[in-house]
């Protein structure tokens, strides 16, 4: 029988794990936390995503209009009402990625469904100066492992293209596995793109990404530098 029949799924009144506060995790960059985003965020959002364009505009999704209309200060309150909404509703966790207490790019837990599934998917960027700094892979763990506790989900995913080394690369840091190859998944860059897809389950997190980072030398508790 096809899991897509009967009872539609449905997004539960209650919000398991939001509003949060997760970390901080020291890594190479500095010392990392999760926080919801801010209405205040929007200058430092647009100034780092308008100087970012050609390092993230490849990887992104195309949307309506120029990167300045979708990036510049005016276009914030917007986005942050529209994700502030669907945290209220239980469908996200909108988090703002911090370095050393600066805003430094987002983590997002989108398309949260509950019910029989308890998925999500989850998505990420980082400002371009602190690449390469363990800031990306130290958020996707924190963020993995809240959602698997105080989030009451089960699975998460995500899908990057095969082109997009470095962010496979914390995927795979992370405990994510490959499952699979979604052909021309989404429109970027003028065309339709390959997307890999990566995910993982509670019953894989074991003691938590966190701990496996903590263990494994690449990230640290603020007490143990």
């Amino acid at each position: 029988m096809s899991t897509g029949s009967g009872a539609p799924y449905v997004t539960e009144p209650q919000r398991p794990g939001w509003p949060a506060r997760l970390g901080p995790l020291v890594v190479p960059a500095g010392v990392v936390r999760l926080r919801p985003v801010r209405l205040r965020d929007g200058p430092e959002w647009s100034r780092l995503r308008l100087r970012d364009r050609e390092y993230l505009e490849r990887w992104e999704p195309e949307q309506p209009g120029s990167w300045r209309d979708r990036n510049g200060l005016a276009a914030w309150p917007s986005q942050w009402s529209g994700l502030r909404r669907l945290a209220k509703r239980g469908e996200c966790f909108p988090f703002a990625i911090t370095v050393d207490d600066e805003f430094a790019g987002q983590l997002t837990i989108g398309n949260v469904i509950r019910a029989a599934l308890r998925s999500a998917w989850i998505g990420y960027w980082v400002s371009s100066t602190q690449a390469g700094g363990g800031v990306a892979t130290a958020a996707v763990a924190l963020a993995t492992d809240h959602a698997f506790t105080a989030g009451g989900l089960h699975r998460l995913e995500a899908t990057v293209r095969p082109e997009n080394v470095a962010s496979l690369a914390v995927l795979e840091k992370a405990g994510y596995r490959r499952e699979g190859l979604f052909l021309r998944y989404l429109r970027v860059q003028g065309a339709w793109r390959d997307h890999l897809c990566y995910a993982t389950t509670v019953e894989e997190n074991g003691e938590g990404v966190v701990a496996r980072l903590v263990g494994s030398g690449r990230a640290a508790w603020p007490d143990e530098r």
